[in-house]
Protein backbone atom coordinates (compact mmCIF):
# COMPACT_ATOMS: atom_id res chain seq x y z
CA UNK A 1 0.00 0.00 0.00
CA UNK A 2 1.81 3.35 -0.90
CA UNK A 3 1.89 5.68 2.06
CA UNK A 4 1.16 9.48 0.77
CA UNK A 5 2.81 12.42 2.22
CA UNK A 6 -0.52 14.48 1.95
CA UNK A 7 -2.41 11.38 4.12
CA UNK A 8 0.35 11.58 6.94
CA UNK A 9 0.43 15.23 6.90
CA UNK A 10 -3.62 14.86 7.77
CA UNK A 11 -2.40 12.62 10.63
CA UNK A 12 0.79 13.83 12.33
CA UNK A 13 0.30 17.58 12.67
CA UNK A 14 4.22 18.06 13.99
CA UNK A 15 5.14 16.60 10.75
CA UNK A 16 2.55 19.32 8.44
CA UNK A 17 4.52 21.60 10.35
CA UNK A 18 7.13 20.57 9.49
CA UNK A 19 6.61 20.31 5.79
CA UNK A 20 5.05 23.82 5.78
CA UNK A 21 7.65 25.25 7.32
CA UNK A 22 10.59 23.51 4.43
CA UNK A 23 8.58 24.76 1.88
CA UNK A 24 9.28 28.11 2.82
CA UNK A 25 12.69 29.65 1.49
CA UNK A 26 14.95 30.79 4.26
CA UNK A 27 18.50 31.18 3.60
CA UNK A 28 20.71 33.22 6.10
CA UNK A 29 19.58 36.96 6.48
CA UNK A 30 16.41 36.01 4.42
CA UNK A 31 14.26 34.04 6.90
CA UNK A 32 11.34 36.97 7.37
CA UNK A 33 9.16 34.62 5.48
CA UNK A 34 9.42 31.59 7.55
CA UNK A 35 9.39 33.70 10.47
CA UNK A 36 6.24 35.43 9.38
CA UNK A 37 4.41 31.71 9.14
CA UNK A 38 5.60 31.16 12.69
CA UNK A 39 4.15 34.41 13.98
CA UNK A 40 1.08 33.41 12.00
CA UNK A 41 0.82 30.05 13.15
CA UNK A 42 1.63 31.93 17.38
CA UNK A 43 -1.79 34.25 16.57
CA UNK A 44 -3.88 31.21 15.19
CA UNK A 45 -2.98 28.89 18.32
CA UNK A 46 -3.16 31.59 20.85
CA UNK A 47 0.56 31.91 21.65
CA UNK A 48 2.50 34.80 22.82
CA UNK A 49 4.96 35.06 19.54
CA UNK A 50 7.17 38.34 19.50
CA UNK A 51 9.88 38.90 16.95
CA UNK A 52 12.87 40.99 18.70
CA UNK A 53 14.85 43.58 17.57
CA UNK A 54 17.09 41.75 15.02
CA UNK A 55 14.06 39.67 13.93
CA UNK A 56 14.61 36.51 15.70
CA UNK A 57 11.34 34.81 17.39
CA UNK A 58 10.56 34.61 21.30
CA UNK A 59 7.46 32.33 22.40
CA UNK A 60 6.47 32.57 25.67
CA UNK A 61 4.19 29.63 27.19
CA UNK A 62 3.31 31.13 31.10
CA UNK A 63 3.64 28.75 33.71
CA UNK A 64 0.97 26.59 35.09
CA UNK A 65 2.60 25.81 38.63
CA UNK A 66 5.20 28.64 39.64
CA UNK A 67 7.10 26.25 42.23
CA UNK A 68 8.99 24.54 39.24
CA UNK A 69 11.29 25.64 36.91
CA UNK A 70 10.77 27.08 33.17
CA UNK A 71 12.90 25.74 30.50
CA UNK A 72 13.68 26.90 26.86
CA UNK A 73 13.89 25.29 23.46
CA UNK A 74 15.97 26.86 20.79
CA UNK A 75 16.65 26.30 17.13
CA UNK A 76 17.16 28.33 13.80
CA UNK A 77 15.41 29.12 11.28
CA UNK A 78 18.03 29.83 8.69
CA UNK A 79 19.09 27.19 6.51
CA UNK A 80 21.88 26.48 3.67
CA UNK A 81 20.86 27.34 0.30
CA UNK A 82 19.45 30.03 -1.59
CA UNK A 83 15.54 31.29 -1.69
CA UNK A 84 14.67 29.15 -5.07
CA UNK A 85 10.96 27.24 -4.30
CA UNK A 86 11.38 24.16 -2.11
CA UNK A 87 9.11 21.25 -3.43
CA UNK A 88 9.50 18.23 -1.34
CA UNK A 89 8.49 14.35 -1.68
CA UNK A 90 8.11 11.26 0.27
CA UNK A 91 10.34 8.47 -1.03
CA UNK A 92 9.15 4.37 -0.98
CA UNK A 93 11.77 4.17 2.33
CA UNK A 94 10.06 6.79 4.47
CA UNK A 95 12.45 9.86 3.63
CA UNK A 96 11.49 13.49 2.77
CA UNK A 97 13.42 15.17 0.01
CA UNK A 98 13.41 18.53 -1.74
CA UNK A 99 13.29 18.28 -5.44
CA UNK A 100 17.02 19.22 -6.48
CA UNK A 101 17.94 21.05 -3.45
CA UNK A 102 18.86 21.38 0.29
CA UNK A 103 15.63 20.56 2.30
CA UNK A 104 16.10 22.10 5.59
CA UNK A 105 16.02 19.43 8.16
CA UNK A 106 18.59 21.23 10.05
CA UNK A 107 17.22 22.41 11.66
CA UNK A 108 13.20 23.09 11.01
CA UNK A 109 13.15 19.70 12.69
CA UNK A 110 13.19 21.47 15.43
CA UNK A 111 11.59 24.34 14.84
CA UNK A 112 8.33 22.32 13.98
CA UNK A 113 8.25 20.19 17.43
CA UNK A 114 9.26 23.45 19.65
CA UNK A 115 5.97 24.88 17.83
CA UNK A 116 4.14 21.53 18.63
CA UNK A 117 5.20 21.23 22.19
CA UNK A 118 4.37 24.98 22.24
CA UNK A 119 0.72 24.35 21.02
CA UNK A 120 0.14 21.54 23.39
CA UNK A 121 1.36 23.36 26.37
CA UNK A 122 -0.88 26.17 25.58
CA UNK A 123 -3.68 23.77 24.83
CA UNK A 124 -3.01 22.51 28.86
CA UNK A 125 -2.07 19.08 27.09
CA UNK A 126 1.02 18.48 29.54
CA UNK A 127 0.05 19.04 32.93
CA UNK A 128 1.39 21.16 35.30
CA UNK A 129 4.68 23.03 34.34
CA UNK A 130 6.88 25.90 35.07
CA UNK A 131 6.62 27.77 31.85
CA UNK A 132 8.52 26.94 28.51
CA UNK A 133 10.09 29.00 26.39
CA UNK A 134 10.97 29.33 22.58
CA UNK A 135 13.53 31.13 20.54
CA UNK A 136 14.04 30.87 16.81
CA UNK A 137 17.36 32.80 15.64
CA UNK A 138 18.46 33.45 12.24
CA UNK A 139 21.82 33.19 10.53
CA UNK A 140 23.10 30.19 12.65
CA UNK A 141 24.18 28.73 9.28
CA UNK A 142 26.91 31.41 8.41
CA UNK A 143 27.49 34.30 11.23
CA UNK A 144 25.69 33.40 14.19
CA UNK A 145 24.51 36.89 14.20
CA UNK A 146 21.03 35.69 15.37
CA UNK A 147 22.11 34.11 18.36
CA UNK A 148 24.62 36.74 19.30
CA UNK A 149 21.30 39.42 19.27
CA UNK A 150 19.30 37.88 21.29
CA UNK A 151 17.57 39.35 24.43
CA UNK A 152 19.43 36.92 27.31
CA UNK A 153 18.68 39.02 30.13
CA UNK A 154 14.79 38.54 29.22
CA UNK A 155 15.00 34.97 29.44
CA UNK A 156 13.85 32.89 32.55
CA UNK A 157 14.93 29.61 32.13
CA UNK A 158 18.64 28.20 32.87
CA UNK A 159 17.94 24.94 30.59
CA UNK A 160 18.03 25.40 27.04
CA UNK A 161 17.70 22.39 24.58
CA UNK A 162 19.42 23.18 21.79
CA UNK A 163 17.41 20.95 19.34
CA UNK A 164 19.51 20.86 16.10
CA UNK A 165 21.62 17.70 16.25
CA UNK A 166 21.26 15.87 13.11
CA UNK A 167 20.53 12.28 14.89
CA UNK A 168 17.88 10.93 16.68
CA UNK A 169 18.33 10.40 20.61
CA UNK A 170 21.35 12.45 20.71
CA UNK A 171 22.60 14.44 23.71
CA UNK A 172 25.63 16.40 23.25
CA UNK A 173 26.14 17.53 26.39
CA UNK A 174 29.89 19.46 25.57
CA UNK A 175 31.30 20.82 22.75
CA UNK A 176 34.54 22.10 21.32
CA UNK A 177 36.03 25.82 20.97
CA UNK A 178 37.24 27.06 17.75
CA UNK A 179 40.93 28.39 18.26
CA UNK A 180 43.43 29.35 15.55
CA UNK A 181 46.93 29.33 15.38
CA UNK A 182 49.38 30.96 13.56
CA UNK A 183 52.72 29.74 13.29
CA UNK A 184 55.79 32.03 11.39
CA UNK A 185 59.13 31.26 10.51
CA UNK A 186 61.75 33.62 9.66
CA UNK A 187 65.17 33.19 8.90
CA UNK A 188 67.25 36.10 9.47
CA UNK A 189 69.44 36.63 6.77
CA UNK A 190 68.14 34.64 3.04
CA UNK A 191 69.93 34.78 0.08
CA UNK A 192 70.54 33.43 -3.16
CA UNK A 193 70.39 29.47 -3.39
CA UNK A 194 73.73 29.09 -5.57
CA UNK A 195 75.66 32.01 -4.49
CA UNK A 196 75.35 31.89 -0.85
CA UNK A 197 74.52 27.93 -0.10
CA UNK A 198 77.54 27.56 1.27
CA UNK A 199 76.75 29.78 4.13
CA UNK A 200 75.97 27.98 6.96
CA UNK A 201 74.01 31.37 9.02
CA UNK A 202 71.61 31.45 5.75
CA UNK A 203 68.94 29.19 7.12
CA UNK A 204 66.21 28.07 4.94
CA UNK A 205 63.02 29.43 6.94
CA UNK A 206 60.88 26.33 4.85
CA UNK A 207 63.06 23.45 5.84
CA UNK A 208 62.50 25.11 9.39
CA UNK A 209 59.33 25.66 9.56
CA UNK A 210 59.01 21.69 8.55
CA UNK A 211 61.18 20.78 11.46
CA UNK A 212 58.79 22.96 13.94
CA UNK A 213 55.87 21.24 12.57
CA UNK A 214 57.19 17.75 12.79
CA UNK A 215 57.20 18.58 16.64
CA UNK A 216 53.83 19.33 16.94
CA UNK A 217 51.26 17.22 17.66
CA UNK A 218 48.50 16.52 15.43
CA UNK A 219 45.03 15.23 15.27
CA UNK A 220 43.71 14.26 19.03
CA UNK A 221 45.27 15.41 21.81
CA UNK A 222 42.27 14.16 24.43
CA UNK A 223 39.59 12.49 24.82
CA UNK A 224 37.22 10.52 27.14
CA UNK A 225 34.33 8.13 27.14
CA UNK A 226 32.22 11.33 25.32
CA UNK A 227 34.59 11.10 22.49
CA UNK A 228 37.33 13.83 21.23
CA UNK A 229 37.71 16.51 23.39
CA UNK A 230 41.05 18.04 22.58
CA UNK A 231 42.31 18.33 19.00
CA UNK A 232 44.59 20.34 16.50
CA UNK A 233 44.96 20.29 13.10
CA UNK A 234 47.57 21.10 10.43
CA UNK A 235 45.48 23.59 7.83
CA UNK A 236 48.18 24.90 5.65
CA UNK A 237 51.37 25.82 5.21
CA UNK A 238 53.26 28.80 3.01
CA UNK A 239 56.76 29.48 2.25
CA UNK A 240 59.55 29.80 -0.25
CA UNK A 241 59.27 31.83 -3.92
CA UNK A 242 55.56 31.33 -4.79
CA UNK A 243 54.98 35.38 -5.20
CA UNK A 244 55.73 35.21 -8.88
CA UNK A 245 53.40 32.18 -9.75
CA UNK A 246 50.72 33.65 -7.50
CA UNK A 247 51.49 37.16 -9.07
CA UNK A 248 50.22 35.24 -12.59
CA UNK A 249 47.58 33.56 -11.77
CA UNK A 250 45.82 36.77 -10.56
CA UNK A 251 47.19 38.67 -13.49
CA UNK A 252 45.75 36.18 -16.30
CA UNK A 253 42.77 35.59 -13.88
CA UNK A 254 43.19 31.76 -13.94
CA UNK A 255 40.26 29.72 -12.71
CA UNK A 256 40.97 25.92 -11.85
CA UNK A 257 40.13 23.40 -8.86
CA UNK A 258 43.58 22.76 -8.30
CA UNK A 259 45.47 25.96 -7.01
CA UNK A 260 48.21 24.26 -5.47
CA UNK A 261 49.13 22.14 -8.43
CA UNK A 262 48.64 25.58 -10.71
CA UNK A 263 51.24 27.56 -7.63
CA UNK A 264 53.97 24.98 -7.89
CA UNK A 265 54.31 25.31 -11.91
CA UNK A 266 55.88 28.25 -11.74
CA UNK A 267 57.73 28.17 -8.02
CA UNK A 268 61.03 29.80 -7.71
CA UNK A 269 63.34 27.53 -6.65
CA UNK A 270 66.80 29.76 -6.07
CA UNK A 271 65.98 31.36 -3.29
CA UNK A 272 66.84 30.58 0.49
CA UNK A 273 63.61 31.38 1.80
CA UNK A 274 63.11 34.07 4.66
CA UNK A 275 59.61 33.50 5.58
CA UNK A 276 57.52 30.18 6.07
CA UNK A 277 53.72 30.70 7.69
CA UNK A 278 51.04 27.68 8.97
CA UNK A 279 48.42 27.48 10.53
CA UNK A 280 46.56 25.31 12.18
CA UNK A 281 43.14 24.72 13.76
CA UNK A 282 42.64 23.96 17.47
CA UNK A 283 39.10 22.30 18.95
CA UNK A 284 38.44 21.29 22.92
CA UNK A 285 35.77 21.03 24.86
CA UNK A 286 37.56 21.74 27.98
CA UNK A 287 39.34 24.78 28.52
CA UNK A 288 42.00 23.28 30.82
CA UNK A 289 42.91 20.43 27.64
CA UNK A 290 43.09 24.07 25.09
CA UNK A 291 45.64 25.32 27.72
CA UNK A 292 47.39 22.75 28.05
CA UNK A 293 47.73 21.79 24.28
CA UNK A 294 48.32 25.73 23.48
CA UNK A 295 51.21 25.63 26.20
CA UNK A 296 52.88 22.41 24.84
CA UNK A 297 53.11 23.90 21.30
CA UNK A 298 54.02 27.61 22.64
CA UNK A 299 56.76 25.43 24.95
CA UNK A 300 58.12 23.52 21.32
CA UNK A 301 58.61 27.74 19.67
CA UNK A 302 60.57 28.46 22.54
CA UNK A 303 63.12 25.61 22.36
CA UNK A 304 62.71 26.52 18.34
CA UNK A 305 63.91 29.63 19.02
CA UNK A 306 66.53 28.98 21.48
CA UNK A 307 68.57 26.32 19.13
CA UNK A 308 68.38 28.53 16.37
CA UNK A 309 69.04 32.07 18.58
CA UNK A 310 70.17 34.99 16.07
CA UNK A 311 69.99 32.88 12.93
CA UNK A 312 66.09 31.99 12.86
CA UNK A 313 63.09 33.43 14.45
CA UNK A 314 59.68 31.94 15.14
CA UNK A 315 56.39 32.72 16.54
CA UNK A 316 53.13 31.48 17.43
CA UNK A 317 49.93 33.41 17.80
CA UNK A 318 46.38 32.39 19.06
CA UNK A 319 42.83 33.65 17.69
CA UNK A 320 39.98 32.46 19.42
CA UNK A 321 37.12 32.03 16.82
CA UNK A 322 34.63 30.22 19.57
CA UNK A 323 34.65 29.55 22.89
CA UNK A 324 33.90 26.38 24.06
CA UNK A 325 30.74 24.47 25.44
CA UNK A 326 31.74 22.83 28.33
CA UNK A 327 29.88 20.04 30.38
CA UNK A 328 28.14 21.69 33.49
CA UNK A 329 28.11 19.90 36.59
CA UNK A 330 24.21 19.68 36.70
CA UNK A 331 22.81 16.76 35.19
CA UNK A 332 19.50 17.13 35.42
CA UNK A 333 18.78 16.98 31.39
CA UNK A 334 20.64 14.13 31.21
CA UNK A 335 18.31 12.30 33.69
CA UNK A 336 15.30 13.30 32.13
CA UNK A 337 16.33 12.59 28.66
CA UNK A 338 16.97 9.34 29.54
CA UNK A 339 13.39 8.47 31.20
CA UNK A 340 11.93 10.88 27.87
CA UNK A 341 13.89 8.67 25.45
CA UNK A 342 13.44 5.23 27.48
CA UNK A 343 9.31 5.91 27.23
CA UNK A 344 10.02 6.35 23.48
CA UNK A 345 11.44 3.20 22.82
CA UNK A 346 14.82 4.27 22.24
CA UNK A 347 18.16 4.31 24.04
CA UNK A 348 19.63 8.00 23.96
CA UNK A 349 23.21 8.89 22.94
CA UNK A 350 24.97 10.98 25.56
CA UNK A 351 28.07 12.47 23.87
CA UNK A 352 30.37 15.41 23.15
CA UNK A 353 30.55 17.08 19.76
CA UNK A 354 33.82 18.39 18.35
CA UNK A 355 32.05 21.33 16.48
CA UNK A 356 30.36 24.08 17.56
CA UNK A 357 26.75 25.49 17.85
CA UNK A 358 24.50 27.69 19.48
CA UNK A 359 25.28 25.95 22.79
CA UNK A 360 28.55 27.63 22.60
CA UNK A 361 27.15 31.41 22.60
CA UNK A 362 24.13 30.49 25.56
CA UNK A 363 26.62 28.66 27.69
CA UNK A 364 28.66 32.57 28.04
CA UNK A 365 25.46 34.32 29.21
CA UNK A 366 23.24 34.77 31.76
CA UNK A 367 19.43 34.53 31.83
CA UNK A 368 17.08 37.32 33.72
CA UNK A 369 18.18 35.92 37.05
CA UNK A 370 21.86 36.36 36.89
CA UNK A 371 22.54 32.32 36.46
CA UNK A 372 24.74 30.91 33.73
CA UNK A 373 23.03 29.18 31.07
CA UNK A 374 23.43 25.51 31.25
CA UNK A 375 22.38 24.07 27.01
CA UNK A 376 22.64 20.47 25.52
CA UNK A 377 22.30 20.00 21.66
CA UNK A 378 19.13 17.34 21.26
CA UNK A 379 18.75 15.73 18.22
CA UNK A 380 14.80 15.54 17.05
CA UNK A 381 15.35 12.99 13.70
CA UNK A 382 17.59 11.00 11.58
CA UNK A 383 18.79 13.74 8.77
CA UNK A 384 21.27 12.49 6.36
CA UNK A 385 23.31 14.28 3.49
CA UNK A 386 22.80 17.48 5.87
CA UNK A 387 23.63 20.79 3.81
CA UNK A 388 23.32 19.00 0.04
CA UNK A 389 20.40 18.56 -2.40
CA UNK A 390 20.50 14.62 -1.31
CA UNK A 391 19.31 15.91 2.08
CA UNK A 392 17.29 14.02 3.30
CA UNK A 393 14.41 13.35 6.73
CA UNK A 394 13.67 9.65 8.34
CA UNK A 395 9.91 11.06 8.51
CA UNK A 396 9.39 8.15 11.43
CA UNK A 397 12.13 9.31 13.53
CA UNK A 398 10.82 13.44 13.62
CA UNK A 399 7.81 11.75 15.10
CA UNK A 400 9.38 9.70 17.69
CA UNK A 401 11.69 13.02 18.33
CA UNK A 402 8.51 15.09 19.11
CA UNK A 403 7.56 12.04 21.38
CA UNK A 404 11.05 12.66 23.27
CA UNK A 405 10.61 16.34 22.96
CA UNK A 406 7.65 15.97 24.64
CA UNK A 407 8.31 13.52 27.15
CA UNK A 408 11.13 15.38 27.92
CA UNK A 409 9.54 18.32 29.01
CA UNK A 410 6.96 16.29 30.98
CA UNK A 411 9.22 14.61 32.87
CA UNK A 412 11.76 17.78 33.69
CA UNK A 413 8.13 18.92 35.09
CA UNK A 414 7.60 15.91 36.96
CA UNK A 415 11.11 15.24 38.86
CA UNK A 416 11.37 15.62 42.76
Amino acid sequence: MEVRLDNLRKENEVLDIFCNLVTIPSPSLKEEKVSAWIIDFCKENGINGQLDNYGNVYINIPPTDNSKEPIMLSSHMDVVGDDSPVNIYLDDEGFIHADGRTLGADDKVGVACALMLAKEAINNKLGNHGGLEITFTRDEETGMSGIEHVEFNKILSKHVLVCDADKLGQLQISGASYTNAKITVRGLKGGHSGIDIGDETRLNAGKLLAELLNDFPQGVFYKDETGVITSCNLGAIVAGGIQNSVASIVEKGIKTNDYITEIMKKTSTNIINVLGMASYSIRSASLAKEEELKSLMSDIVNKFNKKYSSLAKAEIEYEVHLRPFEKADDDTIEKVHTIACQKAGIKNDISSFHAGAETHIYCQHKNSKGETFMPVLLGLADVYNMHSASEKVDYKTLLKGYEVIKNTFCEFNNRI
